[in-house]
């Protein structure tokens, strides 16, 4: 539609999805000239004057008429903060990390911390929180693990369809004490077929296949994987595959459908990972997932829906084949479901949008070693044992959120009750974002939060640990401020948090008759605080890209006679620079450098460490080569005390696409 020209409004003769988000940074009337038809949903809303609510994917770029489209917040549904942009498949171009785990590792929000190489174990936490207090979102839905975070980033997913990461604050309910990382899946392009096979040091192998297709409004988009390596130290092996799928529709009369599915199976030699005094350790894991969401708007009227299911089969084995094991030993077996589902409606008005939703999950373990006693012992599928014990439980979430523009100030606020064995829990989420000239705008939030105790805190009880089946759910109150700027091709982030934690689950050094042992105690407040701070540039010519950041974190408990495990271990500074250079003739290298200085306690002496990474290819029309290596000063260093990570590692590979 044709509007006339008026203040506040800018006009864009080309766009597409990048990570400095121009329209939601804007926070104005945007006048679109090329826009990109065919849409897939994910339940990040984009609100628009006259399209559905939901995140334009780019596809097929066709000219059209000029329309007028008022630039609003990708959020959840239970959330009122703008997403902030970790990666993107337009921006930064291929990496040297072959990851997912090696991707965010470079952002200065999120501290990875994996066991291993080549992401076969890793935990994700956010700004100071651990990896049981982040969401793990893949293309919007909650696939958390409920047993334990160390299986919540266990998704069948390569980076090679990941589009975009984003790291979602001000979600209000259940789960996301510290935040949420949202995973989102896109095709290349609306019509390909991909293949890569690379190979290196350590017997590293890796096999790509992935395609999509797009006709009448349908798009289907399928990948599958396999990675696998000797080790690269004893019993650090891995063989892990990965099959996905994601189908949307858009129908004029039904509304969009988006559907996934994926299943992921894990072999890999465990050597210290949970403990230093078990070299011998391996895991076994099976991860199978399914959703489907649909969107319809009904002029100023739009309902969503979503239901989804997650189910994780895990055999772990403190003695690798039962070698060298005690008589009567068996590895822990584990199967854990999560179910959910969802719906919300909304609706724009002169005051605004309102919107009001509710959605339930439950969690369901059976184990050997986690839960309460069963009556009855089940065999375990394909393994002469049996889960002797389980649980479940039911979580709900209500919620009204309204939002409002005035002027160059775009106000939102939330308020949800959620319900769960525990009780009932209020709490709310509020955002303000002023424009301040065209291209810098300044943004403020606060988010009350929470986050259940995992099974694995309850119930968990080994030769080292302790569980407590009496544990509560843990709270947080978190503010950030923050400002954006943008012009061309220069944008620049700074940002400041501050998080007070109540009621706070750790792992405590307890005395036993045995000895000395990690219970799992609720006993600190904890206060975490940092800034963090990205600039970036986009060139024409050789210099493709280039992103430099920095984050500095501290935090102090209220508990500080006790000596814990996690509360205060945590990444203190990350600075990173990420460089992209087309060197000419189809050549191009890629090239990041960064720094970690993890907090050192009682218990653990970290010292700082740099790692580089670069990756040179060639391509000539739909085929490419490249070759790349990570760490590749060699740097001995930790993610975790006594585990050392991988030296320096050199693959090369083929790609070919048509």
């Amino acid at each position: 539609m044709k509007k006339r020209s008026k203040s506040g409004v800018r006009c864009f003769t080309r766009w597409s999805r990048k990570g400095y988000g121009a329209f939601a940074s804007l926070g104005k009337v945007v006048k679109i000239g090329v826009l990109s038809l065919s849409m897939s949903i994910i339940t990040l809303n984009a609100k628009s004057a006259s399209a559905q609510p939901d995140t334009v994917r780019l596809l097929r770029e066709m000219e059209i008429e000029a329309l007028q489209v008022t630039a609003e917040r990708l959020n959840p549904t239970r959330g009122v903060v703008t997403p902030t942009a970790v990666y993107s498949r337009d921006t930064l171009g291929i990496a040297p990390q072959q990851t997912i785990e090696g991707v965010l590792r470079l952002n200065p929000a999120i501290d990875v911390r994996e066991r291993g190489g080549k992401g076969v174990q890793a935990d994700i936490s956010l700004r100071g929180g651990t990896y049981d207090q982040t969401m793990v979102l893949l293309n919007g839905i909650d696939f958390t693990d409920a047993r334990t975070g160390h299986q919540s980033h266990s998704l069948p997913v390569d980076i090679d369809i990941i589009g975009s990461i984003d790291i979602i604050e001000g979600l209000t309910g259940i789960g996301a004490y510290a935040g949420a990382v949202n995973m989102v899946t896109t095709p290349l392009r609306p019509n390909y077929m991909r293949t890569e096979i690379s190979g290196g040091a350590y017997g590293y192998l890796y096999s790509n296949i992935s395609g999509a297709i797009t006709r009448n409004g349908l798009s289907v988009l399928a990948a599958g994987s396999v990675r696998r390596s000797d080790g690269y130290i004893e019993n650090t092996d891995f063989n892990n595959s990965n099959l996905f799928t994601r189908i949307t529709y858009t129908s004029s009369s039904a509304g969009l459908f988006d559907m996934q599915a994926g299943y992921q199976r894990r072999d890999f030699g465990s050597n210290g990972f949970y403990s230093l005094s078990f070299p011998d350790q391996f895991e076994h894991t099976e991860t199978a997932l399914a959703s489907v969401k649909w969107n319809r708007s009904f002029g100023r009227f739009t309902l969503n829906a979503n239901a989804s299911y997650r189910k994780n089969n895990d055999r772990y084995e403190l003695y690798r084949g039962g070698k060298g094991a005690p008589e009567g030993w068996t590895p822990n077996y584990h199967t854990t479901d999560n179910a959910g589902a969802s719906i919300s409606a909304a609706f724009r008005w002169a005051a605004g949008e309102t919107s009001a939703g509710a959605d339930y999950r439950y969690h369901h373990i059976y184990s050997n070693v986690l839960g309460d006693l069963l009556t009855h012992p089940i065999r375990v599928p394909g393994a002469d044992a049996f889960y002797t014990h389980e649980k479940g439980r039911n979580i709900f979430n209500g919620w009204l959120s309204h939002r409002v523009r005035l002027g160059g100030t775009s106000l939102a606020g939330s308020a949800n009750l959620a319900g769960s064995p525990y009780g009932t829990f209020p709490s709310w989420s509020l955002s303000v974002t002023q424009q301040i000239t065209e291209g810098w705008s300044a943004d403020a939030n606060a988010t009350r939060s929470m986050r259940l105790p995992t099974f694995t805190d309850l119930y968990y009880t080994n030769a080292t640990h302790i569980g407590n089946p009496d544990l509560k759910p843990e709270h947080a109150m978190t503010y950030r401020v923050g400002t954006r700027y943008h012009a061309g091709r220069f944008q620049a982030a700074l940002s400041g948090y501050y998080r007070h934690g109540r009621d706070i689950i750790d792992y405590v050094q307890t005395e036993t008759p045995e000895g000395m042992k990690w219970k799992s105690t609720q006993l600190t407040e904890l206060d975490t605080y940092g800034i963090e701070m990205q600039a970036s540039y986009r060139g024409r010519r050789i210099l493709r890209h280039i992103t430099v950041s920095y984050g500095w974190m501290s935090s102090s408990k209220a508990a500080a006679d006790h000596i814990t495990k996690y509360a205060l271990d945590y990444m203190k500074h990350k600075a990173a620079v990420q460089c992209g250079i087309d060197i000419g003739k189809g050549f191009a290298a890629e090239v990041t450098a960064s720094w970690y200085c993890r907090n050192n306690t009682p218990d653990t002496a970290y010292a700082p460490y740099w790692l580089l990474d670069a990756r040179l290819s060639w391509s000539r029309g739909v085929f490419s080569v490249y070759a790349e290596a990570t760490n590749l000063l060699d740097t001995k260093y930790y993610d975790f005390v006594g585990l050392i990570q991988p030296p320096r590692w050199i693959t090369a590979g083929v790609v070919l696409t048509i």
